[in-house]
């Protein structure tokens, strides 16, 4: 065992030492051949462990699945498929996963197929309620969780949500990691999302190649439940700022400024934004292509809000930007972008003309 750990260690040098042209698909290959070697240690001493589940590390792991096909998850797994990685996956709306099986992607009926069937799985589901039926439900993902396994779960959720899902996968003898992203559809698109992962460090390092593909950094954050209240902290300065942001651009309008003019000044300055260039000009427009749902954004302020409380902490200005969320959700916008929160101070001023 000692000599295969030294083997692997020279290769995973070996490959950081590659050059940038080398193919994704040629790592796959050699992650391939060293889960096969470490597969095949533990199988040999397996029968001298205990009963009771044992974590294991797991190295390069090369069966890889991905539970969850909606606006972020499909994109993150074609990603994967596309460098040469293993990949078998599962949608609630089992015809979201036909465009990635044309590509290669492997199916499975139920997430407890997929954990069966592969070394790491990637769970990206809308929201808590989501996460845990996927994990803990009927045909769950724990189900086919064992060691030598990992689990990871890359949707946004609350801390105790995130140590429930974990508390059972680790009862198993498997591993896990919370690994929420920060980016939407376009940053998914191109790879170039930001993980906010706490848990396991073993999977954490074992999984981060994947996260190379799916994305631009990586941050490891300790323990469980740290990884889902930077990532709800995060969103909850994001949705507070395309609020501010729609006051301006409707407030530009109503004193005869133009609000094309604003962004171009906005976008120029101390305050700059990605977001407001990507979004100021269809917001203008009325329109709101999703990136992100605004029903997405209203229950990520609720979650923080919810954590603000936990420790006492005051937070009216998130509050008072998911009260506008919330009006806007109310309008039927919820799976508009959250750009769209701009119709219910739309709906407010409308209201005041009145007056």
């Amino acid at each position: 065992m000692r000599s295969l750990l030294l083997s692997l260690k020279l290769q995973r040098l070996s490959l950081s030492l590659l050059p940038s042209h080398i193919s994704l698909s040629m790592i796959s290959l050699n992650h391939r051949f060293s889960s096969h070697l470490i597969s095949n240690s533990f199988s040999s001493s397996s029968s001298s462990s205990s009963s009771s589940p044992q974590p294991q590390v797991i190295q390069s792991p090369s069966r890889v699945g991905f539970l969850g096909l909606g606006i972020m998850g499909s994109h993150m797994a074609l990603n994967l498929i596309q460098s040469g990685i293993d990949v078998t996956v599962w949608n609630r709306t089992n015809t979201k996963c036909q465009p990635l099986i044309n590509l290669g992607a492997k199916y499975k009926s139920s997430p407890e197929e997929v954990t069966a069937s592969c070394d790491v799985t990637f769970a990206m589901l809308a929201d808590p309620q989501s996460a845990l039926d996927v994990a803990l439900g009927n045909h769950g993902a724990v189900n086919g969780m064992g060691p030598g396994k990992g689990y990871v779960d890359v949707s946004t959720v609350d801390g105790e949500t995130s140590k429930l899902i974990s508390g059972n996968i680790k009862s198993t003898g498997a591993l896990f990691l919370e690994a929420p992203v920060s980016g939407s559809k376009k940053p998914a698109e191109d790879g170039q999302l930001i993980f906010l992962t706490a848990g396991d460090r073993d999977l954490y390092e074992s999984v981060s190649p994947f996260f190379d593909i799916m994305g631009k950094s990586k941050f490891y954050l300790g323990d469980v439940g740290n990884g889902a209240a930077m990532k709800l902290i995060v969103n909850m300065i994001m949705g507070s700022m395309m609020a501010s942001f729609s006051e301006g651009l409707l407030l530009s309008e109503k004193v005869g400024l133009d609000p094309n003019v604003l962004v171009q000044v906005v976008s120029q300055g101390a305050i700059n934004a990605p977001m407001y260039s990507m979004k100021g000009s269809s917001m203008i427009q009325s329109l709101y292509p999703t990136a992100f749902p605004l029903k997405h954004q209203q229950k990520d302020l609720r979650l923080a809000l919810g954590l603000a409380e936990s420790v006492s902490q005051p937070t009216p200005i998130a509050a008072a930007a998911n009260e506008l969320y919330k009006v806007a959700k109310s309008h039927g916008l919820g799976d508009q972008d959250f750009s769209a929160v701009i119709e219910s101070l739309k709906s407010r001023f409308q209201h005041s003309d009145d007056h």
